[in-house]
């Protein structure tokens, strides 16, 4: 059970496991996509029918249909990786061996929906992936097993996310013989180092230029490929797609977000706490380039103020 594009290397695993028969892959409904608003499947959905895997995609897990159809497949374990929702008891009963779920986090810490962005944001420099017994709760069943890896300096959400779905896709078929011969046994999880995260919306990408530079690079990172770290500029949106970390703790005479020359001469922008260079921009309805380019056309953005 998953839908985005990550976690098609995990079934992949499964795929390719000699012991393994996948005998069913669920994923969310079609959705209207595009200016056209064409009914497109989840990149799991595209990825099974492109290569006739069977694929359900029921709009809820929480009727009696439902819960017939998985029984009718007779399920010996179903691994749940980013489904993007809660499953009821009646479904975790239904799998002989219960549901094992791919969390891309070290549980209990970061819980929830956005585990990968949030380790960014908060400057972790060891995160991991944990396979769990799925419960009713949010990410809260007992571990069975874990893999820790660092975080790398100027590692992207996007790159980070394939690398532990990578991971967790690799621990699974390792973990899932002995799983099923009953020499696995689950740890409950320590509730009083649980951390929990929530869902990012596009307005969380929006600067606010009196926090340090050190923490909206990290939000550059953290949200990358969506949903991006912008601002406005003569009434457009101004996307910061590269941004680096000139200097950090320093104090400047000149307003958050002010457009300045930094002492490399390249652009960059006084924050709360250092400054902020700027590598690459994108206007509203343009393509990306190099900030000096972008310069050069907009003359009057070095010198002015950025609106938080």
């Amino acid at each position: 059970m998953g839908a985005p594009e990550y976690v098609i290397t995990p079934l992949e695993y499964l795929l390719g496991a000699e012991y393994a028969d996948v005998v069913g892959v669920y994923t969310q409904p079609d959705r209207p996509f595009g200016r056209g608003g064409a009914l497109t499947p989840p990149p799991v959905g595209q990825y099974c029918r492109e290569r006739g895997i069977p694929l359900f995609q029921p709009a809820s897990l929480r009727n009696s249909a439902a819960h017939e159809e998985l029984a009718t497949l007779e399920p010996d374990v179903v691994v749940v990786a980013a489904y993007g929702r809660i499953l009821p008891n009646e479904v975790l009963t239904i799998p002989r061996l219960g549901c094992l779920n791919i969390h891309p986090s070290l549980l209990p810490r970061h819980r929830g929906p956005s585990p990968v962005v949030t380790a960014l944001m908060e400057g972790d420099h060891t995160t991991g992936v944990t396979l769990m017994v799925v419960d009713e709760g949010m990410d809260s069943g007992p571990i069975v097993a874990q893999q820790t890896t660092e975080v790398l300096p100027d590692e992207t959400a996007c790159n980070l996310t394939d690398r532990l779905f990578r991971a967790g896709g690799e621990l699974m078929v390792s973990i899932l013989p002995r799983w099923v011969d009953g020499n696995l046994s689950p740890v409950g999880q320590d509730e009083s180092l649980a951390t929990f995260t929530r869902k990012i919306t596009k307005q969380d990408g929006e600067v606010d230029w009196a926090l340090p530079a050190l923490q909206l690079k990290r939000k550059a990172q953290a949200f990358d490929p969506w949903p991006g770290l912008y601002t406005y500029w003569n009434g457009k949106v101004l996307k910061l797609t590269k941004v680096r970390l000139v200097t950090n703790d320093v104090n400047y005479s000149e307003q958050p977000g002010a457009v300045v020359h930094s002492f490399d001469n390249s652009v960059a922008v006084v924050t709360g706490s250092g400054l902020l260079g700027l590598d690459e921009l994108q206007l509203e309805g343009r393509r990306p380039i190099v900030a000096a380019e972008f310069v050069r056309g907009q003359r009057d953005l070095v010198g002015s103020v950025l609106p938080s």
